[in-house]
């Protein structure tokens, strides 16, 4: 009797304890997924990319470079190479293929230091028909005040590639660019002093006022005082407290890790070309009916031949055509109810259940706005 009054209280421990676990993490989990960090809502002004670009050649190609007499930028360019390593070229006749003039470009990351390495990105510029197995000689890369900030060289790796023969050719991919990792060496460092920065300009990459304010506000709860302030949709400025000193790395570490949940407008993105649709959380619509129907007019052609009895005098095969029509006028679609202030699931839901392709939905969706009943924005790609 003893033991079975300790197993019943052991089994109903255990049933609290499963019913515990059960309840407790749905609501953490729902708060954990409708919020982001504040570093992947904003970015700080001033700590940024900066384009590098410049004009090179590429050499060691398997008779897939310019053509000479097409290109005169890639001669002369050529010429000019092989003028500065003592050779001289003038007025004579350069028939090679193995040569192609590229564009290689490239992105500076914030606080480079010098010496360090970044990828590059090589395009043909000429008619040369691939860059397979080419190699990049060296390469000055400007930015846009013209200074040098990098100098590229090495090895291109091709994703793509092209092969043919005399009746038939393939090309995957692009094999007119390659790229270089770590083919590039930063020379000039660009000056930017965050340590001095007595405050900080946070730039949301989805400009929106109640996003913007609860950032700031999220900021300041974490900080215990006001230094935080929303000065226009996209920009929260935020002033550096005096616990901090110049140790803003640290404020920046601690302020990018806060969880905010960021807010949209209801909107309906649509790009007519691929038929893709995508429609945001809160998009809601007014009560409306709906009914799609398309005239549809399906025609087949289907000849038969009809050939002459054996051994008979003068016979011979005719074609007859046999033509077969139909007609699909949509009349089994009907009108359908969707309710005021159905949720995204529930709209879905119910156009899914009338048929609808992407094509139809569009036109459907740019109907039921013009028709005033869509609380949403339409953008068209």
């Amino acid at each position: 009797m003893r033991q079975t009054r300790q197993s019943l209280g052991n089994a109903l421990r255990r049933a609290v304890i499963i019913v515990m676990a059960a309840c407790l993490p749905f609501p953490i989990a729902d708060d954990a997924s409708a919020t982001s960090r504040i570093k992947d809502l904003a970015d700080i002004e001033g700590v940024r990319e900066n384009q590098l670009v410049g004009y090179g050649l590429v050499v060691g190609l398997n008779g897939t470079g310019d053509t000479l007499n097409n290109a005169v930028f890639t001669r002369q360019s050529l010429e000019a190479m092989l003028e500065r390593l003592g050779v001289n070229t003038r007025g004579n006749d350069l028939n090679t293929d193995n040569v192609a003039a590229v564009m290689v470009t490239a992105n500076l990351p914030p606080f480079g230091t010098q010496g360090t390495r970044i990828d590059v990105t090589v395009s043909a510029l000429g008619d040369a028909a691939s860059l397979q197995g080419g190699t990049l000689l060296v390469t000055p890369l400007l930015g846009a005040d013209g200074e040098v900030y990098a100098v590229a060289q090495g090895s291109l790796a091709i994703s793509g590639f092209e092969a043919q023969g005399d009746a038939a050719a393939i090309t995957r991919g692009v094999p007119t660019v390659g790229r270089i990792a770590n083919g590039a060496l930063i020379e000039r460092e660009i000056a930017f002093d965050i340590a001095s920065m007595q405050t900080l300009r946070l730039a949301l990459r989805n400009p929106d006022f109640t996003t913007a304010r609860r950032v700031a506000q999220t900021i300041n709860a974490f900080l215990g005082r006001d230094a935080a302030e929303m000065t226009d949709p996209g920009t929260v400025v935020l002033s550096v407290p005096e616990k901090f000193g110049s140790n803003i790395v640290e404020l920046i570490t601690d302020v990018e890790q806060l969880r905010v949940q960021p807010d949209m407008p209801a909107k309906v993105v649509i790009d007519e070309q691929s038929g893709i649709i995508v429609i945001s959380e809160d998009v809601r619509i007014s009560t409306v009916a709906v009914a799609q129907g398309n005239l549809t007019v399906t025609i087949a052609e289907n000849p038969i031949a009809d050939q002459a009895q054996p051994f008979a005098e003068g016979g011979e095969t005719v074609v007859l055509p046999r033509t077969d029509i139909a007609v699909d006028d949509g009349a089994e679609n009907r009108l359908a109810i969707v309710d005021h202030g159905v949720s995204l699931r529930e709209l879905i839901d119910g156009l899914n259940a009338l048929g609808i392709g992407p094509r139809d939905l569009i036109a459907i969706l740019q109907a039921i706005k013009a028709a005033g009943a869509l609380q949403a924005e339409i953008e068209v790609m």
